[in-house]
């Protein structure tokens, strides 16, 4: 019997030395990106930073459909002036479904234009407004395409209002999902009409008449994404024979803000895919993504100064500079798990006297994914004088009179 206590008392003392080991932490894993899209082109943006969180060929160019309107509706709106009409002409009347059927003559108010534009998506309301905004079509491309480029869209070129397939010199009416999410960023997030465009975007049904009160019309939102998740923003569908289905929409659950655009998402009768690819890439960036604080740190540096006073030495013509972190509010960036920022600190070798106390000497600048996200300034703690002969000599003459 002896011989089992002994194996007993040895079973005891190995669970209790098992119970003592920790074993190494796993580094946290990326979460797996969506998979099996629908759309050939495909992008999930933060709407705060314009990063791109996901993309599938996001910067192959392809043709948009009525994803084009969301540039129409926001130029309209910081242009346009309240109780602006326009009357319809030839070029107008005539334009092929979908479309509202106006005549040529009549007049109607440009807001109630902007709903018939965005909620049923009529081709004819976008000429309408185009033509009364520049004067004609033609001009009216060249407006959209110097705000694309202002919004760094280099691989988006506009040639209709409307989204109908076009061509003309400078090549087809296109984008990409990328600069496509921008587009949608800027209207929700940075025009200083974003909430008049959110306003129209967000309507359900909406009835108006011609100026006259001759023909009334009434419309219904056809953004099925408004009521798929909660938080749901804005969003424009859109298709055409050459860009098969195509979505861009916004979601926003608290300080979080997701912009989703996808390009060629199938063609009839595949109708649904937008919205099956829709929800995966917003559950994916809110599963994934938090807010993050991100600190500089506290660190005081060094920096030699040439020809800077040396209250130690007065003969000397090189002293330092204590330098440190502006203070600031952290940054806050939107990151998953596993993701990092790199920090790299910029630095002159030497400054040149004088420096003064609060003067910006260098900056620390983050990155993520090799891509800067944001900067924190490096200040000078304290003021140092030039060096000169009579510094040296008052500075002499003050320790030996000392």
């Amino acid at each position: 019997m002896k011989w089992k206590k002994q194996i007993i008392y040895m079973t005891g003392i190995i669970l209790l030395l098992l119970g003592n080991i920790r074993l190494p932490v796993q580094a946290e894993e990326a979460p797996e990106e969506p998979e099996d899209l629908y759309a050939r082109s495909a992008v999930l943006m933060d709407a705060d930073s314009g990063r791109v969180l996901f993309g599938k060929e996001e910067h192959v160019i392809r043709p948009m459909a009525s994803t084009t309107k969301i540039m129409t509706c926001i130029l309209a709106l910081e242009e346009m002036e309240k109780g602006q009409t326009a009357t319809v002409s030839q070029n107008a009347a005539r334009q092929p479904k979908v479309r509202l059927g106006v005549q040529e003559g009549e007049e109607y108010y440009l807001e109630d234009l902007l709903y018939a534009l965005m909620l049923e998506s009529y081709n004819d309301s976008a000429v309408v407004i185009a033509e009364e905004i520049s004067g004609s079509v033609e001009d009216f491309a060249d407006q959209m395409n110097e705000k694309a480029a202002a919004l760094g869209c280099t691989d988006t070129h506009f040639v209709t209002p409307n989204g109908l397939d076009g061509e003309d010199e400078e090549g087809i009416h296109s984008t990409t999902a990328k600069d496509l999410a921008r587009i949608m960023r800027y209207c929700i997030m940075e025009s200083p009409k974003r909430e008049a465009f959110l306003e129209v975007t967000r309507t359900k049904e909406y009835s108006f008449t011609d100026v006259e009160g001759k023909r009334s019309f009434s419309c219904s939102n056809h953004n099925a994404f408004l009521d798929m998740m909660d938080g749901a923003l804005s969003g424009k569908t859109g298709f055409t024979a050459d860009a098969g289905y195509c979505y861009v929409g916004a979601l926003r659950q608290g300080k979080r803000t997701f912009i989703v655009a996808l390009l060629a998402c199938g063609w009839p009768n595949n109708k649904n895919y937008k919205w099956t690819d829709t929800r995966k890439l917003m559950e994916y960036g809110l599963n994934n993504y938090e807010y993050r604080e991100i600190e500089a740190g506290a660190d005081v540096l060094e920096i030699p100064v040439e020809k800077g006073v040396n209250d130690k030495d007065p003969y000397q013509k090189t002293t330092t500079v204590r330098a440190a972190v502006k203070e600031s509010e952290p940054l806050s960036l939107l990151m998953r798990g596993n993701e990092k920022i790199e920090k790299k600190t910029e630095l002159p070798k030497t400054l040149a006297a004088p420096v003064k106390k609060g003067q910006k000497v260098g900056e620390i600048i983050c990155l993520l994914e090799g891509e800067e996200v944001g900067r924190f300034e490096i200040r000078a703690l304290e003021d140092v004088r030039r060096y000169g002969f009579g510094t040296a000599f008052h500075s002499a003459a003050r320790k030996l009179l000392l």
